[in-house]
């Protein structure tokens, strides 16, 4: 008699413990072995996979199989033949000597071996991310992504937050990426977009009182795709009131105590913190990478009347600084040629080297500014013999996004990223609104609704572009893990931040007018964090790319390659929609 779902046992369960048991398993033909009277045969499903055994009888039954098919059997539990034990699998010192086989469904031949090790490019395993999913290390990703979510619920449930569901169609209010936008049927002409983000509504909650909100979020954004950014995403949403950021600190720390350790991964007892001008100026980037040095120098007092024009015009226009690279003496001229055409896309002309070598200094630069000159540089820098300094001159923006790229490059290139380590750091002190030349205005470098810091608030009108925000990012070994704020809940304030913006009174009350509504019926103090669940899991599970850890992903150009989407519609639902005369 079959037995029920639940009482049957997983394939990867089975173990000494079930010894002289019948069992009833189901799942994949992962490969048969025909050895000539006895037949073996590997089946799996999610937790793994265990031996079958067809001999006597049974033969004729196990020469049916082929790989992927789908089956269902009954055996016998026993120990494998001496010597023949696996130490590797759960399952490695028992097999199931078979006496039942039926075979459900028959597979044909996949288009790439169902193995962790294939050489299937990721288009053709997109193509049939169903049969990717089957490998063990992508079933793997999706299982550890479920206990993290399972946990971070449970968490949250703990600390007295509700999860509230928010709108999927609600209104376009751009301020940061581009809106995916719905067009009504009902209201012709007029659009729904899917959020960015919950912000406005989970702060809606706070008005409403609920205190302490969670949502595991899907989140969407139309922008230009990367290895870490998908058009669709999860967050981990949070939101609380009366809270400052100390608290968002804790909370969020004490989370991730709970989820890193389910991937064998420690969480420190305490998260270091680095204001944001620091963190750019010792490592050009607001996401340091802090597990290896390669520190940023700064090289501009000494560009001052050097007699290198380039570096003088760099200095008194911008920034210069530099890195040092440990034994970077060594490398070839084509080498360096190559690291100076990588920094070209961050908007650098390019790079300028010094070598300390045991003949000397040697750099393009040693002409003009002499032998003494050229050492001076690498004095400052702290370059010892067998080194290689590497400067960048430009605006502020180029020089730290040139050497911020660059030094991670280089970590990577020359193995100087320890195995196994995770650095944990929140970032604080970020900028309120950065200007954009090509737009003549200030943005929010967070978002419209992020307070300023106390003491930098009197300056929104007269210095706009010192004032700091109440903003936080926590970092992982270089990546972001996600970011928050301590919220505007002063209406006044609010309608100044939109001032400095160049949102005027009409703008902001037709973009964000029922917000401003609400918050003239008493708003509590409230702040939160949005942690983007794919890249934790990615970092968790070792992958560099968002796409092993999701389930169907989206290509780099925004395709879906098992669907076909984006694609074309029938003319007449254009026309219903109001889009097509």
């Amino acid at each position: 008699m079959t037995m029920s779902a639940w009482e049957r046992p997983w394939c990867g369960r089975v173990t000494r413990e079930n010894l002289g048991q019948k069992v009833e398993l189901v799942g994949w033909v992962r490969r048969r072995r025909d050895l000539g009277g006895l037949i073996f045969a590997d089946l799996r499903d999610r937790t793994g996979l265990v031996q079958l055994v067809f001999e006597d009888e049974m033969v004729a039954a196990g020469e049916q199989l082929s790989g992927q098919d789908v089956i269902r059997v009954r055996g016998v539990v026993r120990p494998r033949a001496e010597g023949q034990a696996n130490p590797n699998l759960a399952t490695g010192e028992i097999e199931i000597r078979v006496s039942e086989l039926e075979i459900l469904t028959e597979s044909e031949t996949p288009p790439f071996v169902i193995e962790d090790d294939t050489n299937a490019s990721e288009d053709l395993r997109l193509t049939y991310r169903y049969l990717d999913l089957r490998r063990p290390v992508m079933t793997a990703n999706l299982v550890l992504r479920h206990r993290i979510v399972a946990e971070t619920r449970r968490y949250f449930d703990e600390m007295e937050f509700i999860e509230v569901e928010t709108p999927i169609l609600t209104r376009s209010t751009p301020e940061g990426a581009r809106d995916f936008l719905v067009p009504s049927r009902l209201h012709k002409g007029a659009f729904y977009a899917l959020p960015q983000s919950p912000q406005l509504f989970k702060q809606l909650l706070q008005v409403a009182g609920l205190g302490r909100y969670i949502q595991i979020a899907r989140c969407f954004r139309d922008e230009d795709l990367r290895a870490d950014r998908q058009p669709e995403f999860t967050q981990i949403d949070v939101e609380a009131s009366f809270v400052r950021e100390e608290d968002i600190f804790v909370l969020t720390e004490g989370l991730f105590r709970r989820i890193f350790p389910l991937a064998g991964i420690p969480f420190p007892a305490k998260v270091p913190r680095l204001d944001y001008f620091e963190a750019m100026e010792r490592f050009g980037s607001d996401r340091p990478d802090t597990r290896f040095g390669l520190e940023l120098v700064e090289l501009g007092p000494l560009c001052e009347g050097c007699g290198f024009q380039v570096l003088e015009n760099a200095a008194a226009t911008g920034r210069v600084k530099g890195l040092v690279l440990p034994g970077g003496a060594a490398l070839s001229r084509k080498q360096l040629d190559q690291l100076s055409d990588f920094v070209k896309p961050y908007g650098a002309a390019g790079l300028l080297w010094f070598k300390r070598t045991e003949n000397g200094v040697a750099s393009p630069a040693k002409k003009a500014l002499g032998e003494a000159g050229a050492a001076r540089f690498l004095d400052a820098a702290g370059a010892g013999e067998g080194d290689l300094l590497l400067a960048v001159g430009g605006s502020e923006k180029v020089v730290f996004a040139s050497l911020g790229a660059l030094r991670v490059e280089l970590a990577k290139e020359h193995g100087l990223i320890p195995g196994g380590r995770h650095d944990f750091l929140w970032v604080t002190g970020f900028p309120l609104l950065e200007w954009s030349e090509e737009d003549g205005r200030f943005y929010a470098c967070h978002h419209p609704f992020t307070s300023p810091l106390p003491e930098d608030a009197g300056r929104l009108e007269s210095d706009p572009g010192s004032v700091r925000a109440r903003a936080y990012d926590i970092v992982m070994d270089g990546v972001e893990l996600g970011g928050g704020s301590i919220r505007i809940h002063d209406p006044a304030l609010q309608r100044r931040m939109f001032r400095a913006l160049g949102i005027g009174e009409e703008e902001a009350n037709a973009r964000f007018g029922f917000l401003l509504e609400a918050f003239r019926y008493g708003v509590p103090p409230h702040g939160g964090i949005a942690l983007g669940l794919d890249r934790i899991v990615m970092l968790m599970a070792g992958r560099d790319s968002i796409r092993d850890v999701i389930a169907f992903p989206k290509t780099t150009s925004g395709s879906c390659l098992l669907t076909g989407a984006p694609a074309g519609v029938d003319p007449a639902q254009l026309k219903e929609l109001g889009l097509k005369p």
